[in-house]
């Protein structure tokens, strides 16, 4: 089944007479419920493990583990570290910052124009902060809390 762009869904909210049969009808293009069901999704979909995601995002194992199991709400940067150690499509990567009410990458802003550059290239969260420093901007910040 095709996914349904935003609009198509508004046009279709706007014109239902029912908001449950809206709802059972555009299931599969509802947003996920929590980060941790979609983290672990992504996860199985990707055929990735935890230790691959920590290893590539730069983020401590046991932060990592508590965002996967959500005890943990981790920051934007957080999130995009995590994207890149994942090797998160844009769109998934918007998705995700969606999910969490976080602002989504903006093509408009330089430093999100920077990091939508370098996640379209498959680039490392070394090289995103490398490029981040280039152009005078914080780099992702990856502390291990």
């Amino acid at each position: 089944m095709k996914k349904k762009s935003t609009d198509e869904l508004n046009h279709e909210i706007k014109a239902a007479t029912n908001i449950e049969d809206y709802l059972i009808k555009n299931k599969e293009n509802m947003l996920t419920s929590n980060l941790p069901e979609y983290l672990n999704r992504l996860l199985t979909q990707k055929g990735l493990k935890k230790a691959d995601v920590i290893r590539s995002s730069q983020l401590g194992r046991a932060y990592v583990y508590q965002i996967f199991s959500g005890k943990k709400k981790p920051s934007r940067d957080k999130l995009i570290a995590i994207a890149f150690g994942m090797g998160l499509s844009d769109d998934e990567t918007q998705k995700m910052l969606k999910l969490t009410c976080n602002r989504e990458l903006y093509a408009r802003d330089k430093r999100d124009a920077l990091i939508l550059f370098a996640l379209l290239k498959k680039k490392t969260v070394f090289e995103i902060n490398e490029s981040l420093i280039d152009h005078g901007f914080s780099i992702l910040d990856t502390t291990k809390e």
